[in-house]
């Protein structure tokens, strides 16, 4: 009778790890990561890879119309909530444009696709990654700074603030026409 409750007890073990196995996913907690992800999770959601690590399609919201500075203009950009210091990643292959501090954006990163044709606008960063700098190539899925809330953003809600801006021929890094980066980013629903 032993040796049927020992083997009962394995099978049990077995369930249980193949369960785990299949079914479990143990992510880290919310903080600083120091490594740049072989095949970010969102890489397949939509045009551009969602530039902060491990925020799903789904806890994206559409912020782009919504009115800013007292209804005095449009935010032109979506806001991408997460913890302070979880990685902000490249959008999309490209090129440092410019390294910028700005009063309401805060530590930002202007970065010009590999085509040209797009200025990808980070904002409200805690940090840059070690090494960062102007005319730096990056390859989609980059770590390229930190989430926080420098500038005018909420020190309680750290974000990024990500928006894209198409670009004519010879635009400054400044300069173009916003576009919204939500459908960019999301499948449709």
């Amino acid at each position: 009778m032993r040796a049927r409750g020992w083997a009962g007890i394995g099978f049990a073990v077995l369930l249980s790890v193949a369960f785990l196995r299949l079914c479990v996913r143990i992510v880290p907690a919310d903080g600083p990561s120091e490594r740049t992800p072989s095949r970010p999770a969102a890489a397949e959601a939509g045009a551009l890879l969602i530039p902060v690590e491990g925020v799903p399609p789904t806890a994206l919201t559409d912020t782009f119309t919504q009115a800013r500075a007292n209804g005095a203009r449009p935010h032109d950009a979506i806001d991408i909530m997460a913890a302070r210091g979880r990685a902000v990643l490249a959008a999309a292959d490209g090129r440092i444009e410019k390294l910028f501090w700005s009063e309401e954006g805060g530590r930002t990163v202007y970065e010009r696709s590999s085509d040209g044709r797009h200025i990808y606008y980070y904002a409200h960063l805690d940090g840059y990654a070690p090494g960062l700098r102007e005319g730096q190539a990056l390859r989609r899925g980059q770590r390229i700074g930190t989430v926080g809330s420098s500038g005018n953003a909420d020190p309680s809600a750290p974000h990024l603030h990500f928006a894209v801006h198409e670009m004519g021929t010879g635009e400054p890094w400044h300069g173009g026409r916003a576009i919204n980066p939500y459908p960019l980013l999301a499948k449709p629903r």
